[in-house]
């Protein structure tokens, strides 16, 4: 890799955590530090863990996933919060389009015969 970066997936595992530590119920503490030096070690320079968590969120509810079964996933108790991190592209938004277009269509045509 170009400046002696490496990818996330190179980097062992050694815990569930991304930051593990002897205290297992402060498993996040020092995670900023600890992200800091990811980022630089795998070239992602500017990638906020904030960033991670929408667009999984994305991903999740442009897959079909319901915002109740994203929102568990995230740890939110308020579908609202899921719903403002879940930024559709317009892929999924266009086959929700069509599909709704169809059967509106069939709806009509059947009427028609």
């Amino acid at each position: 890799m170009p400046g002696g970066k490496l990818p996330l997936a190179s980097i062992p595992k050694t815990s569930s955590n991304i930051s593990p530590g002897s205290d297992h119920e402060r498993s996040g503490h020092g995670l900023k530090k600890i992200w800091t030096a990811i980022c630089h070690r795998c070239d992602l320079p500017g990638v906020r863990i904030h960033d991670l968590r929408h667009t999984f969120a994305s991903v999740g509810a442009g897959s079909g996933m319901g915002l109740p079964i994203v929102g568990k996933l995230l740890g939110h108790t308020q579908a609202s919060t899921t719903a403002r991190y879940a930024h559709l592209d317009n892929d999924p938004l266009r086959r929700a389009s069509e599909s709704i277009g169809r059967t509106i269509s069939n709806a009509l045509n059947v009427n028609q015969a």
